[in-house]
C-alpha cells in the first residue's frame, strides 16, 4: 500500500508541474505583467488557484489547466458555508501580530481580556460605528484601536482629542460608538502621523480593518455571535503556534 501511495504521488508531481508551467505561459502575457507568486490545485478537481501580486496585497484567481480560462471571484463551499477564497487571503496578507505597535493603540479592555484583536478604525465610518455595537455585545476582550481618521479627515481633531483624554477608553466609545466627541482640542503631543503611516504599510486602504492574534486581517465587521466564534478560534492557532515554536 505504502509503495502504491508513493507512485501516485510520483506521477502526480509532474502533472501540477506540468500544468504550473502551462497556466504561467499562458497567463503571463495576458496579466500585463502582472507578478504570479503561485501556482497550486484548488478545491474543485481541475481548478488551479493563481496567487499574484496586486496593488493591496496577494489576489487570487483561478485557472483551467491551460491557463486558457481564468476566473475572479469568490470559492464558497456550501457543504460548510466556508468562503476557501477569503481564508487563504487572510492566510496570505497575515502579520505578525506581535510586531504591531501598541503602545500607538488606544486599548479598551473588558472582562479578563482573553479575546484580543486590533482594529483600525475611523469613528465616522458608518461601517466602523456597526462593528463597535457587535464588539460592545463581547466580553472578556481586548481592543487595541489605531485611530485611522481617513474618511473625514476634517474632523481628525476628535480622534486627537481622545489621544489626550484621562481616560482614553472612554473618551474612544464616547465617540466611536455613541457619537459623542470631545469639543476641547487636544492639549498633547498626538502620534497621528504615526498611526497613519502604520496603515499605509500595512497596506489599511478601508475601515474596519481587523487583525486576529494570528496576524490574520479582516476587512468590515462581523456580527457579535461570528466575531465571538472567530476571536476564539484564532486565539486557540495562536496560543498552538506559540507552543509549537
Amino acid at each position: 500500500m505504502r509503495n502504491l501511495l508513493t507512485l501516485i504521488l510520483c506521477l502526480l508531481v509532474p502533472a501540477a508541474s506540468a500544468n504550473e508551467a502551462a497556466i504561467r505561459k499562458a497567463l503571463g502575457p495576458a496579466l500585463g505583467g502582472t507578478k504570479i507568486e503561485a501556482v497550486q490545485p484548488a478545491a474543485i478537481p481541475g481548478l488551479f488557484e493563481v496567487r499574484v501580486s496586486g496593488p493591496d496585497g496577494p489576489q487570487l484567481l483561478y485557472s483551467d489547466p491551460q491557463g486558457n480560462f481564468v476566473l475572479e471571484g469568490i470559492l464558497f463551499d456550501t457543504r460548510s458555508g466556508r468562503n476557501l477564497t477569503e481564508e487563504r487571503l487572510r492566510k496570505f496578507n497575515a502579520i505578525s501580530f506581535a510586531s504591531l505597535p501598541l503602545a500607538l493603540a488606544v486599548k479598551v479592555q473588558r472582562g479578563n481580556g482573553r479575546r484580543v484583536l486590533a482594529v483600525f478604525s475611523d469613528p465616522y465610518c458608518p461601517a466602523c460605528k456597526q462593528f463597535e455595537k457587535s464588539l460592545v455585545q463581547i466580553d472578556d476582550i481586548t481592543i487595541y484601536y489605531y485611530m485611522y481618521p481617513v474618511i473625514r479627515p476634517e474632523l481628525a481633531e476628535h480622534s486627537k482629542a481622545v489621544w489626550c483624554a484621562p481616560d482614553r477608553a472612554k473618551a474612544w466609545i464616547d465617540l466611536a460608538l455613541h457619537g459623542k466627541p470631545i469639543t476641547a482640542k487636544a492639549k498633547c503631543e498626538v502620534p497621528m502621523e504615526k498611526m497613519l503611516e502604520l496603515g499605509k504599510s500595512l497596506r489599511v486602504n478601508s475601515t474596519p480593518t481587523i487583525i486576529l492574534a494570528t496576524g490574520e486581517r479582516l476587512r468590515g465587521g462581523l456580527p457579535p455571535d461570528q466575531m465571538r466564534s472567530v476571536l476564539d478560534e484564532a486565539m486557540k492557532e495562536a496560543a498552538a503556534s506559540a507552543k509549537a515554536k
